[in-house]
């Protein structure tokens, strides 16, 4: 269940198990400790494009496609997905799907491909290739970075099994349903080794009235549950007029519809208490809509057309997207589901948003940011597809949170003013207080402030608190502030100010990192890998935006400050991923000095994010540019621990500072694989 409020749920984080060779133990991985594999061949080197500080790179902007456009971009990536399969290094049983296509101005594509092996689904298998206008693939990002193999494909548990127990979870969760929908055979590989798997589908209504649609994936083989989401994303409002607004109707003969022509056909019906069902088109003779008043259905159904035209033109005029699904089609709207139904929904099996009419069905659940919080799911579900489970799901949750807020200041509607408040409007919690506060997340009383190795066993609707918390500090800056009359108070995780860059180049950083760096289990450290991979595309790596970015994520706890954290140095970053290899050569990623006089100093920083299983196998050294190796990290049989984030002191003053400095990294061992995230050069 994808909500606004987790308000009456129970939170269920999925953890599961991976065999692991040299004992017979079996390590538990949350699905917290995913992360996007971005994977390219060679050595990474800095991005060399250094726009005007401060201004986007034109060359890095997504170009505003035609429906006609895209669908041309796609046919073409289609008819090129096995030499590209071919050429990323797939197997001969691995098979790609392309989902989208993003153009970029200087003729970048990025190209979003799904993946199947042997014909079956790969539920983590999703990838983003970036190919330069001269044809050449210059980089590949992963959402895992294991190699697709598996025993077999003969699963020695039935079908009905997986179904059965997919039901009796569902009805854990208040969903009583006889059968599951629909059960079929994939591979998982989200995490872990990609094993043989079930994936079971449960519909019917959770005890709060709320569209059932849990998905449970099982192994084939042994019938362990792996992983489980709600497909059916939910939201929890209040009513909220929007005062006296244009729409955009239909009229045919003397009716009229709310049918928006002008927005992919995006219709509004009223479901008059039901529950199922498309409902009845809003008609009328006369094109004014409602008195304001719950007394009259039509009011309701207006606020949703109205909040659903503001999404459209937000994502249309802030990034060129054309709908949800970016190919110029509109969604609908349901209004007045259910009875007394204090929820709101979007659903991406009928691709429509839901809105019930609250507690005693006095107050529809139709405010502005609930309507963009929601919708922004669907945008979420047909780019990045985020897992809705651990820190992925905290990133989905913050995501709608995120273009929500961007709705809400984008409608610039005097009766509900922009602020970064979420559901400030439905009192939900019947004190008069919003549902999250972006700028210190836990003044609700549940959200987390800042990032800590825990967060992915959170309900998604706290452990967005980092992601929300980082994008107030990266658009308006820590401390105090009054905004459109509201009143803020934005505190750091390590107590240093933070300078915001503004609320459009941040919503311009997060939305192309969300539609080209992430994938579906990115978590927080890939999260800030793709925003500092946006904000150098954009605004250069060396511009005040992406400092901004390193400081914003810093404020949260997630990774190290611009200028080296506390110490006030210069830091040199590279967040290119590489992947590093099972037991095979070294992989190196380079970082070049320039400008700097003198030797290097005796106590330079080097900070590493390196993602890998059992990182006893990995051998790390700091090259210089003289060619000498600095040891960093040394092989250990018995280091069975995953991940590497650590900040090594070097003495490097033999070398010369200026000079192209090398992360080198091995793999010494079998059985296990990774990726260099993202490394740094302190100079205190």
């Amino acid at each position: 269940m994808r909500s606004i409020s987790s308000r009456g749920r129970t939170s269920h984080a999925t953890h599961h198990s991976a065999s692991r060779r040299r004992t017979a133990t079996v390590a538990l991985a949350g699905v917290a400790a995913l992360i996007a594999a971005a994977v390219q061949s060679g050595a990474a080197s800095a991005a060399p494009a250094k726009p005007q500080a401060g201004k986007v790179d034109p060359a890095h902007v997504a170009v505003k496609l035609t429906p006609s456009q895209r669908a041309e971009l796609i046919r073409h990536a289609d008819a090129a997905k096995a030499a590209t399969a071919r050429q990323i290094g797939l197997g001969a049983k691995e098979k790609l799907v392309v989902k989208d296509v993003v153009k970029d101005a200087d003729g970048t594509l990025h190209t979003r491909y799904e993946r199947t092996y042997a014909g079956l689904p790969v539920l983590g298998g999703d990838l983003v290739v970036r190919t330069a206008g001269s044809g050449r693939t210059t980089e590949v990002r992963r959402a895992t970075g294991a190699t697709l193999k598996v025993a077999g494909l003969t699963p020695a548990v039935s079908k009905a099994a997986a179904g059965k127990q997919a039901v009796a979870r569902a009805k854990a969760l208040g969903a009583a349903r006889p059968a599951a929908e629909s059960v079929r055979k994939v591979i998982w590989a989200a995490s872990g080794k990609p094993v043989l798997a079930y994936e079971a589908v449960v519909g019917g209504l959770q005890d709060d009235g709320t569209p059932n649609q849990l998905h449970v994936v099982s192994d084939a083989a042994t019938g362990k549950k792996l992983f489980e989401y709600q497909g059916v994303k939910s939201g929890v409002g209040n009513t909220q007029y929007s005062g006296q607004v244009t729409l955009t109707t239909t009229q045919s003969g003397s009716t009229y519809t709310l049918n928006d022509g002008a927005r992919g056909n995006h219709k509004t019906y009223n479901l008059n208490h039901g529950s199922s069902g498309t409902g009845t088109l809003f008609s009328q003779s006369s094109d004014t809509w409602g008195n304001g008043t719950n007394s009259n259905a039509a009011t309701a159904g207006a606020d949703a057309h109205y909040g659903a035209a503001v999404t459209w033109d937000f994502y249309k005029n802030t990034f060129g997207r054309s709908g949800i699904k970016n190919n110029g089609v509109g969604a609908y709207s349901r209004v007045h589901y259910g009875n007394s139904y204090v929820n709101a929904f979007w659903d991406d099996s009928c691709f429509c948003m839901t809105y019930g009419d609250g507690s005693g069905n006095a107050k529809p659940l139709t405010a502005i940011d609930v309507a963009g919080h929601e919708m922004s799911h669907g945008v979420t579900s047909n780019t990045a597809n985020l897992n809705y489970s651990g820190e992925s799901g905290g990133l989905n949750e913050a995501t709608s949170d995120i273009f929500g807020t961007g709705v809400e200041f984008y409608a610039n509607n005097s009766s509900d003013v922009g602020d970064y408040l979420i559901g400030e409007k439905i009192d939900i919690n019947g004190n008069g207080s919003p549902l999250r506060y972006m700028d210190k997340p836990s003044k609700d009383g549940a959200s987390k402030d800042n990032w800590y190795s825990g967060i992915g066993g959170v309900d998604v609707h706290y452990s967005s608190g980092p992601a929300n918390h980082f994008f107030y500090l990266l658009s308006e800056g820590s401390g105090t502030k009054v905004i459109n009359g509201v009143s803020y108070n934005s505190p750091t995780a390590d107590g240093l100010p933070v300078t915001g860059i503004g609320r459009d180049k941040a919503l311009q950083i997060w939305y192309r990192a969300l539609t080209t760096k992430w994938t579906s289990t990115t978590n927080y450290a890939g999260a800030r890998t793709g925003t500092l991979a946006a904000a150098g595309e954009l605004y250069g790596t060396t511009s005040a935006e992406y400092k901004a970015v390193q400081d914003a994520w810093a404020g949260v706890g997630v990774g190290s400050r611009s200028g080296g954290g506390g110490g006030g140095g210069t830091s040199y970053e590279n967040t290119s991923p590489v992947s590093i290899p099972d037991n095979g050569p070294a992989v190196t990623s380079d970082i070049t000095v320039s400008g700097r006089t003198g030797n290097a100093p005796s106590n330079l920083q080097v900070s590493v994010d390196i993602t890998h299983t059992w990182r006893g196998d990995l051998v790390i050294d700091l090259v210089g540019p003289s060619g000498t190796a600095y040891r960093l990290k040394s092989f250990s049989g018995s280091d069975s621990a995953d991940n590497v984030s650590e900040t090594y002191t070097v003495n490097a003053s033999s070398e010369p500072a200026n000079g192209t400095w090398k992360l080198r990294v091995q793999d010494q061992a079998s059985y296990d694989t990774g990726k260099i995230n993202s490394w740094k050069l302190t100079f205190p």
